[in-house]
């Protein structure tokens, strides 16, 4: 079986996402969502070996991989999403040092709220999410709002 190439990935997860109200949801809820994960991510103890480099922790190789994941299927792609990524990075960075101990309930109460959201969204588009498809679309949704973001700009991915 030959594996999925990008466009497959965003327009199979768009067959779920036709509805205006479902697709402004998205807009707000995938990215916060993404910055919720990025959150859990973080606050997983490191070793002590790591405390040795500025960053480096879970969260950051983590998100070394998942860009690595986006390249494979689309180099362009991937550059806004490891610049949306760095982005997540440095503001769970900044919570995490605003609200010392605090980041992983923020990131709980947010997280649970989002995907509320999120179903409510495919409620009214009278459609399931994805990822009960396929759990592999949970990576999709940053890169399907990216995609309509390279269109606007003319970039190809």
């Amino acid at each position: 079986m030959a594996a999925k190439d990008i466009q497959t990935w965003l327009n199979e997860y768009g067959e779920s996402h036709q509805n205006k109200t479902n697709k402004a949801i998205h807009w707000f809820c995938v990215p916060l969502i993404y910055w919720c994960v990025m959150a859990f991510i973080w606050v997983i103890p490191t070793p002590a070996a790591f405390a040795q480099t500025a960053y480096l922790n879970w969260a950051s190789i983590i998100s070394v991989l998942v860009i690595l994941y986006y390249v494979r299927l689309s180099p362009s792609l991937a550059i806004g999403m490891a610049l949306f990524t760095a982005l997540c990075f440095f503001t769970v960075a900044m919570v995490d040092s605003a609200f010392p101990g605090q980041l992983l309930t923020i990131a709980i109460v947010a997280f649970v709220l989002l995907w509320v959201g999120q179903f409510i969204g495919h409620k009214i588009e009278g459609k399931k999410p994805s990822f009960f498809k396929d759990v592999q679309f949970l990576m999709f949704g940053p890169a399907w709002l990216m995609s309509f973001i390279y269109q606007k700009m003319g970039v190809k991915y």
